[in-house]
């Protein structure tokens, strides 16, 4: 049986249009414990969504999914750190050579990706 992994949502949405929004209800089907953090308020996939601004400590964290761009990223670079995540999925858009190498720095692995096709792909 595969090992479910504890996953942080950054720029999760309530919104069903968002990305985010969906990798948000197919960890849930999957069966991926996952934390949805964003500065927006609401819920999804029947979890509160927590505010990114008060970066809330959350241990055992696996994986770390990035759903905000690359401008918006560098004030949460030392929180995400500290999360020390195993992996930092960069999905489409999200993409940043800085963060990929201060990533590396601190022994987490950078993985360039779609985090809805690791899901269906059965490579997440």
């Amino acid at each position: 049986m595969e090992q479910k992994k504890k996953t942080v949502i950054i720029g999760a949405s309530p919104n069903p249009s968002r990305y985010a929004y969906v990798a948000a209800q197919m960890l849930a089907r999957f069966g991926h414990p996952f934390v949805p953090l964003s500065i927006k308020k609401g819920d999804v996939a029947g979890e509160p969504i927590l505010d990114l601004r008060e970066k809330p400590s959350i241990p055992a964290v696996d994986t770390v999914t990035l759903y905000i761009g690359p401008q918006n990223q560098p004030e949460w670079y030392d929180y995400i750190i500290h999360l020390s995540p195993r992996r930092i999925i960069f999905n489409p858009g999200t993409e940043n050579t800085e963060f990929i190498q201060l990533a590396r720095q601190h022994g987490i692995e950078p993985v360039l990706g779609c985090t809805l096709i690791m899901l269906r792909s059965g490579t997440f």
